[in-house]
């Protein structure tokens, strides 16, 4: 076939013009696309009001007819419909508001992410700290053998592993340690420092001298009686037994067995040089009888004393307010046991020298002491009635008995440090 078949038969196969134009003369319509765009942008218009003004009624847009020259029938212009969804349309009250639940929610989620945080952040520091503080010590240490170092040798751990509470612990042990010992440094450097220890040191001296006596009688009452002696454990006391010579004073029930001295006077010189080596005979005109005699032999003794003064027998009286009536003393006189009951306990003041003065057809012994303990403010008296060998065979009082004791008191304690320093 020839090419000019070919175009002849592609012309003939088909209209390439539109049948209008060929209709109206082979002439192209012109349209005017101008009132179709100004409607179409007034549309745009109306519509960006509604979204941005907050109009919710939507206004019919204006249309203006095309001209067509030429063409019979003009084609209408699309009406948007008034009811259609707008898909940019946005209001105030469409915002959704969020509940107290999920504010909850909000807050917890991030109270959790900085508690997290903070627990890696301090435990990396306490690990970092744990790690400097082995370093120095392993440095100060001398070397390790290589089976040490195998053992001692650990990968590091993470910034995020937990410690255990120990190590936690142990570093704000090691914090407040710190603290405490900046804070002494600074006290022991400050110049109040040294004058107020000072002023303290010497109050603490000055109240163990004046009261040193409370402390240690108290502690001799407490603690006595210890080892009892067997020698002093008497099944019969009214069996009459030959004794030794030295004089004894024995109270098995408070573990007394005290020497006594019977070559004194009743000055208080004389009774504290006498206390200093056991008990001391108090002879006074009315109540000067000794064991085995009619009338009142009375002995005295320290329930306290001061540490500095001397003799072994500063307590031998501590414990003697724990008798009572019917309790057994023993004296040894002369090579003879005598045995005593308790009758009575009085309390009196150091001038009340006539409570030991009094007529008796008896044998009396009663013993002297300071009470209360560590004092001498007051003195204990303790009557014991002879019960052995028989009262009734007992010898006559001293012919000297019927003197005057008014210018005598009742022997004591020895003065304390503040007595000492400003007289008694």
């Amino acid at each position: 076939m020839r090419p000019e078949d070919r175009t002849d038969n592609r012309r003939s196969s088909g209209p390439l013009i539109p049948q209008r134009t060929l209709l109206h003369g082979g002439t192209s319509p012109v349209r005017d696309h101008a009132p179709a765009n100004q409607a179409a942008a007034n549309v745009a218009r109306e519509q960006l009001n509604n979204i941005y003004g907050g109009h919710t009624s939507t206004p019919t847009p204006q249309t203006t007819p095309v001209a067509t020259p030429n063409v019979e029938a003009t084609e209408p212009q699309p009406t948007p419909s008034v009811h259609a969804a707008n898909p940019y349309e946005r209001t105030h009250s469409s915002v959704l508001e969020a509940q107290a639940d999920q504010w909850k929610k909000y807050h917890s989620a991030w109270q959790d992410y900085y508690q997290q945080y903070y627990e890696r952040y301090y435990m990396g520091q306490v690990y970092q700290a744990k790690q400097v503080l082995e370093q120095k010590a392993t440095t100060q240490q001398p070397a390790t053998t290589p089976q040490d170092t195998t053992k001692e040798s650990t990968a590091p751990p993470s910034a995020d592993e937990v410690f255990s509470r120990d190590e936690a612990l142990y570093d704000l042990r090691g914090k407040l340690l710190g603290k405490l010992q900046t804070s002494a440094k600074k006290a022991r450097k400050s110049r109040h420092f040294v004058p107020i220890t000072a002023a303290i040191c010497v109050m603490l001296v000055f109240l163990f001298l004046q009261y040193n006596r409370v402390l240690f009688s108290n502690v001799q009452a407490y603690i006595s009686p210890g080892n009892i002696d067997p020698a002093n454990i008497i099944v019969n006391p009214n069996t009459d037994v030959a004794v030794s010579p030295d004089p004894k004073l024995i109270i098995p029930k408070i573990n007394v067995d005290v020497p006594v001295d019977y070559n004194t006077t009743p000055d208080y010189d004389a009774q504290m040089k006498a206390m200093e080596n056991g008990v001391a005979w108090f002879g006074i005109p009315g109540a000067d009888s000794k064991p085995g005699q009619v009338g009142n032999t009375v002995l005295s003794g320290h329930s306290s004393n001061d540490i500095i003064d001397k003799g072994d027998y500063k307590f031998i009286f501590a414990r003697l307010d724990q008798l009572a009536s019917g309790d057994t003393i023993y004296v040894n006189y002369q090579g003879k046991r005598y045995s005593y009951t308790v009758t009575k306990k009085e309390v009196v003041k150091p001038t009340d020298v006539q409570k030991l003065v009094y007529k008796t057809d008896k044998p009396i012994l009663t013993l002297i002491t300071c009470t209360p303990l560590g004092t001498s403010t007051n003195r204990l008296l303790v009557t014991a009635e002879q019960v052995s060998p028989d009262p009734k065979t007992a010898q006559a009082a001293p012919s000297d008995s019927n003197g005057s004791s008014s210018n005598v008191s009742i022997p004591g304690n020895s003065p304390t440090f503040v007595e000492r320093l400003f007289g008694n």
